[in-house]
C-alpha cells in the first residue's frame, strides 16, 4: 500500500493534517533561507568596519555594509546614517534597527510553534473519530463484528495520530533550531554593535582631545 492510499485511510481529519504540514515546510524552508542569508563572519566583519571607522571614512564603511547584505550589516549601516549627530544617536539608530531586524528574523516562527501543537491534537482528534467509527459499526452489527469490519475506523484513528505526531515533532524540531540560530545571531550582532557605538565614541573623544 502506498502513500496515498495510507493518506486517504485516515478520513478527513488528515486533510487539516496535511495542511498543516505545507504550512511548517514553508516556514521552514523561508526561515533557512533567511537566517542563512542573515548570518555572518562577526570578528572579520568588525576588522573591516573598525578600519574604516578609524580612518573617518564613514561612506566606505556604509558601503562595505551594503556590500555585505546580512542582518548585522543592515544595522550598522543604518547607525553609521547618524554618525555626525554622536554615539549617542548612533546607538539609538543601532537599537531600533536591531528591533525591527528581530521581528524580520521571527517572522513565522509563532505559526510553526502553533503547528507543533495543532497536528498533534489533530491526530488525537482522528484516533477519537477513528474509535467513534469502530464502535459505531459494533452497534451496527449487534456485537457480532469481525476485525475487517473494524478496520476503517483502526486505520483512521492509527493514521491521523501518526501523521499529527510525525508533523508535530518535525515543526516542533526546526521551531527550536531557528530560536536557539537566532539566539546565536543576535548576540553577535549585539557584540558588533557594541563595538561600532564604543569605537565612534573613542573616536569623537580623541577628535575632542585633538581640538584642545
Amino acid at each position: 500500500m502506498n502513500l496515498f492510499a495510507i493518506f486517504f485511510k485516515g478520513g478527513i481529519i488528515m486533510w487539516p493534517i496535511l495542511l498543516c504540514s505545507i504550512l511548517s515546510l514553508t516556514i521552514i524552508i523561508d526561515r533557512y533561507l533567511a537566517l542563512r542569508k542573515a548570518k555572518i563572519n562577526a570578528p572579520v566583519f568588525m576588522v573591516r568596519i573598525r578600519g574604516f571607522i578609524k580612518k573617518d571614512d564613514i561612506t566606505g564603511a556604509m558601503n562595505f555594509c551594503r556590500q555585505e547584505k546580512s542582518s548585522v550589516s543592515h544595522i550598522i549601516k543604518i547607525g553609521l546614517q547618524k554618525y555626525t549627530l554622536g554615539h549617542i544617536r548612533v546607538k539609538e539608530a543601532i537599537e531600533n534597527a536591531g528591533r525591527q531586524e528581530l521581528i524580520k528574523l521571527e517572522k513565522g516562527l509563532s505559526v510553526l510553534a502553533s503547528v507543533s501543537g495543532i497536528a498533534p491534537l489533530l491526530g488525537f482528534l482522528g484516533t477519537v473519530t477513528g474509535m467513534i467509527s469502530a464502535f459505531m459499526t459494533i452497534q451496527n452489527l449487534v456485537g457480532a463484528a469481525n476485525p475487517s469490519d473494524l478496520a476503517g475506523g483502526i486505520w483512521e484513528a492509527l493514521t491521523t495520530t501518526a501523521f499529527g505526531l510525525i508533523v508535530g515533532i518535525i515543526a516542533l524540531g526546526f521551531y527550536n533550531y531557528f530560536v536557539n540560530y537566532i539566539k546565536i545571531l543576535v548576540g553577535d550582532i549585539e557584540n558588533v554593535a557594541n563595538d561600532v557605538v564604543d569605537l565612534i565614541q573613542d573616536q569623537g573623544n580623541e577628535a575632542t582631545e585633538i581640538s584642545r
